[in-house]
């Protein structure tokens, strides 16, 4: 029988120095609010990249424009129901989507992408590279963000 050869592999970590961040531009309009809210979460966090590291921000910044021409399946306009607690005793409020997208629809994906982020110090860190807009107008013109097509 044949020596087998020692061959150990090592698994790469990310440094947080060594990462490099681009900004991505996601334009909104007409796509369904779950599907665009995963694959914002999945680009801010970094899991695209071959690099990802889990405890590490790999991600990139993400400017989601036209906010206010998302939608949503089914009857989820009518039965989506916001909960927000004020911390006092019988503090529990409730929104309708209706209303949180009316008054301001940039919310709707920012709470959306929320939900799918760790709830730790990296996950308010990650959350922070995203740029939410309730129309074409934007100010990251200057970073001149890459577009990216949702499929």
């Amino acid at each position: 029988m044949k020596k087998k050869d020692n061959i150990s592999f090592k698994t790469y970590s990310a440094k947080p120095n060594e990462v490099e961040r681009k900004w991505l531009l996601v334009d909104a309009e007409g796509q369904t609010l779950g599907r665009l809210s995963t694959r914002v979460a999945t680009l801010l966090r970094g899991k695209h990249k071959p690099e990802f590291t889990p405890h590490i921000d790999t991600g990139d910044f993400v400017v989601v424009i036209n906010a206010s021409k998302v939608k949503l399946t089914g009857a989820k306009e009518e039965n989506k129901v916001y909960f927000h607690n004020t911390l006092y005793p019988g503090g529990g409020r409730y929104e309708k989507f209706a209303d949180v997208f009316n008054k301001k629809p940039e919310r709707v994906i920012e709470d959306a992408v929320w939900g799918m982020l760790p709830k730790n110090n990296l996950g308010r860190k990650i959350y922070g590279k995203l740029k939410v807009y309730a129309n074409a107008d934007h100010p990251h013109t200057a970073q001149s963000p890459a577009p990216v097509t949702l499929g």
